[in-house]
C-alpha cells in the first residue's frame, strides 16, 4: 500500500513563515499548505497557530468548516460528483452508483494507493453540463456511464482494474 508523501517540514514552514503573523491570512496559509501537500497535517496545526497568533482551536474550526480543507492525505485524483438539482434530474444519482463500482470507493474514501478520492457536492455550479462531475479543477458534464470511463481512463484508472 502506498502512504501520501512524508511532511516536507521545511516546506511547511516555509509556508508558514510566509504568512507569520497575518492572522487574516489564516484561509490562504491553509489553501497553500492543502495546494503543497494535498492535505493539511494534524502536526501542523499547532505551528500555524502560534506563527498566526491563535488558538489551534480556532484553526481546526477552519479547516473542518470548509469541505475543500483535509486533514486526512486524498488521492491524486479528487472526483467530485454534483448532487444539485439539474444534476439529480439529468441523471447524477446513477452516475454516482456507475462512479462507485468503477472507482470502488464509497463517498468519502480514498484508495488504498491514494491514487483516487471520491466526493459528492451540493453543486459545482455548472448546471448546464448536468449531470457533472470534477476531477481536481477540471470539470466534465452531460456524463454517461461509457463518458465516466473514458474520462477515469485519462487518469489511469483502466476497465476492470483493482
Amino acid at each position: 500500500m502506498a502512504k501520501p508523501k512524508d511532511i516536507d517540514w521545511g516546506e511547511l514552514e516555509a509556508i508558514i513563515d510566509k504568512h507569520r503573523g497575518e492572522t487574516w491570512a489564516l484561509i490562504p496559509l491553509l489553501q497553500d499548505i492543502q495546494e503543497t501537500l494535498g492535505y493539511i497535517p494534524e502536526e501542523s496545526i499547532e505551528p500555524i497557530a502560534e506563527a498566526l497568533n491563535l488558538f489551534p482551536s480556532q484553526i481546526q474550526g477552519v479547516i473542518s468548516f470548509y469541505a475543500g480543507l483535509s486533514l486526512k492525505p486524498k488521492g491524486k485524483y479528487v472526483i467530485r460528483i454534483c448532487r444539485g438539482t439539474a444534476c439529480h434530474v439529468k441523471g447524477g444519482r446513477s452516475i454516482l452508483r456507475f462512479m462507485k463500482k468503477e472507482v470502488e470507493l464509497d463517498e468519502g474514501e480514498t484508495s488504498p494507493d491514494y491514487q483516487f478520492t471520491l466526493e459528492t457536492v451540493a453543486c459545482l455550479g455548472a448546471c448546464f453540463l448536468a449531470p457533472a462531475m470534477m476531477v481536481n479543477r477540471a470539470y466534465f458534464g452531460k456524463l454517461s456511464p461509457p463518458k465516466v470511463t473514458s474520462i477515469l481512463a485519462e487518469y489511469g484508472k483502466k476497465k476492470g482494474e483493482d
